[in-house]
């Protein structure tokens, strides 16, 4: 993997907005819409590649759960955005990953401006090319800066205001040399990376930080887990230190973007791209196109 990955201009969008479909990225907010200036924007993410978009009636279900907790009224049900997803990837060539990302946003605050209108809520679903990073590994530190909990955030929510701070924490590792970084939560335990879940192996026992509401619980991440317990191997769902994952056998991420990725080195440690990722990520592969 290399940082320039990350960059990868997409190579072809269409957005369904308003009952048509745009190509490019049509101009969607003003200087007066709630979204602009007070962030009330949730998104999800699903994909297609090689004929398959595994889980992506779970990701249409998840961009109405994550709306109704921003205080959004979510104005599409799980079956439309899967029915319109379809027929968006049918726009493609076919050559190239796709990311599918249905949207809402508030338009108009209430109450002193500053909460969202529900009655606001405007929905749109972007669909462009996007290639998967090649599971050949990528580098990763401890970051400075920490998952909020949910008392101080919408962490239950896929919401656009909790990816600055994720952006910070990269851009932050990258000044130091490395592709990612490890979050933690306000507590100092291990929440996931700065942009996927984690996972760590050790003895042969793949272990993972328990959901706390510091983080969301990927859907990949929950896919890798059922296949993982059904082909044998354990997977413990625990609170873990940094020094845990210091002292692991294997690293490995998990998420939509990539779904299921090894980490190659880890501070000053280099790891192999070991078994069990790879078992990890054969097993959600064979899934994915069965």
């Amino acid at each position: 993997m290399t940082m320039a990955a990350n960059a990868a201009t997409p190579l072809e969008s269409w957005t369904f907005v308003d009952g048509e479909w745009l190509s490019g990225n049509p101009p969607l907010l003003g200087p007066m819409s709630h979204a602009m200036w007070l962030a009330s924007v949730v998104f999800d993410g699903a994909r297609w590649f090689d004929g398959v978009s595994p889980d992506l009636d779970m990701h249409c279900q998840r961009i109405n759960r994550s709306a109704e907790a921003l205080g959004l009224k979510p104005t599409r049900t799980a079956e439309e955005i899967e029915a319109l997803a379809g027929e968006g990837i049918k726009k493609f060539s076919g050559d190239t990953a796709i990311y599918i990302k249905p949207m809402y946003w508030a338009e108009k605050g209430g109450f002193m401006g500053v909460t969202a209108d529900p009655a606001s809520t405007r929905f749109c679903l972007c669909l462009f090319e996007s290639p998967m990073l090649e599971a050949t590994g990528f580098s990763m530190t401890v970051s400075p800066f920490r998952r909020p909990s949910i008392e101080v955030a919408p962490t239950n929510a896929k919401a656009a205001c909790l990816y600055p701070n994720s952006g910070r924490a990269m851009r932050e590792a990258q000044s130091r040399g490395y592709h990612n970084a490890l979050m933690l939560d306000m507590n100092g335990n291990v929440a996931e990376t700065a942009a996927s879940n984690i996972f760590m192996v050790k003895d042969g026992v793949v272990f993972t930080p328990i959901p706390n509401g510091s983080f969301l619980a990927g859907i990949t991440r929950h896919r890798v887990i059922e296949l993982m317990r059904a082909a044998g191997t354990e997977v413990v769902e625990k609170t873990l230190s940094v020094q845990d994952f210091l002292e692991a056998d294997e690293i490995f991420s998990t998420g939509n973007h990539s779904k299921v990725v090894p980490v190659t080195k880890f501070e000053d440690r280099e790891f192999q791209a070991g078994p069990v990722a790879r078992l990890a990520r054969e097993a959600y592969m064979d899934w994915a196109h069965s």
